[in-house]
């Protein structure tokens, strides 16, 4: 009888442990699907599509596809120089030679159509037609052309600035006792802009098995700056006859100070040529006016009286 009533306690046991499991798990389910409901389930592919920025779903592909033809039509000595330009400019944007090509190609397009667009609604004369699509498709062809050549004379004039600085830490830090490598190390971790980027790209290479000569001589190449190149000289025979780098580091850095001086003062002597211009043309006219004016109508009023 003991026994009986044990095995209806533990059926009964049994029983209330699996109902109260399956009611948990079916608020479990609920729970998943009221969450899954309030972030509204996992997005289409035409979502995510249409997620992405318009210049990746469109623009990217299209230089893609028109890069493939340019590069296919153009000269080897453009893509030559072009790939010189990119790499003086330190790569822009990730640009490489056949999207330059893409991006001229189609300058070229739109500075047709554009000059279709003035000529249908101004309907100039045949001369000055021709003359507005030539000056737009070469300003549309021509256009990355000029925006690369600013980046690179940008770059430079960093560089140029940045080099007296760097030396000094340099300086500082091969005088504390420092290898040369650590101290370059050290230059790209508290500095910024193109120059850390350069010695962060020369290390780079050396770490991977480049000579530090040849890691120099690329250096020089990527950047061609008169100023670097002196440097990468002196470093270049400070390595070879064994040169104390300290002492050599300490040299440059004067030198570089005094032509970072000698450049402040180049461009100072310029300003007063740059202010005749805008003086004779804007500011005297104004000056005239204000002086002579008073005195003009007062001699027209005088003769219109007498």
């Amino acid at each position: 009888m003991v026994l009986v009533a044990a095995l209806a306690f533990a059926s009964a046991s049994l029983m209330v442990f699996a109902s109260t499991m399956a009611v948990a798990n079916r608020v479990g389910v609920r729970r998943s699907l009221r969450r899954l409901d309030d972030y509204g389930g996992a997005p289409s592919l035409g979502d995510r599509e249409l997620s992405r920025p318009f210049a990746d779903r469109v623009v990217v592909p299209l230089l893609h596809v028109v890069s493939k033809l340019t590069g296919k039509l153009t000269p080897a000595g453009v893509v030559a120089y072009l790939q010189r330009q990119l790499t003086l400019a330190g790569t822009p944007r990730e640009l490489d030679v056949d999207r330059i090509l893409a991006l001229k190609l189609l300058g070229g397009v739109g500075g047709a159509l554009l000059s279709l667009v003035a000529s249908v609604a101004l309907r100039p004369s045949f001369t000055h037609t021709l003359g507005l699509v030539v000056v737009l498709v070469a300003a549309g062809f021509f256009a990355p052309d000029i925006w690369l050549s600013r980046h690179i004379a940008w770059r430079r004039k960093a560089l140029a600035l940045a080099l007296p600085d760097t030396l000094d830490l340099l300086t500082i830090s091969v005088e504390a006792g420092l290898s040369f490598d650590a101290a370059m190390s050290k230059v790209v971790t508290n500095t910024r802009g193109p120059l850390a980027e350069e010695f962060y790209r020369m290390l780079q290479e050396v770490r991977l098995g480049t000579s530090r000569r040849e890691a120099f001589r690329n250096l020089g190449e990527r950047t061609d700056l008169p100023e670097l190149s002196a440097f990468i000289l002196a470093m270049l025979q400070a390595d070879i006859f064994g040169i104390s780098i300290g002492q050599i580091l300490r040299v440059q850095a004067h030198e570089m100070r005094i032509k970072r001086r000698q450049r402040a003062e180049e461009i100072a002597m310029k300003a007063p040529v740059k202010v005749v211009f805008p003086l004779i043309l804007c500011i005297f006219p104004a000056l005239l006016v204000v002086i002579l004016g008073p005195a003009a109508i007062r001699i027209y009023q005088t003769l219109l009286g007498g």
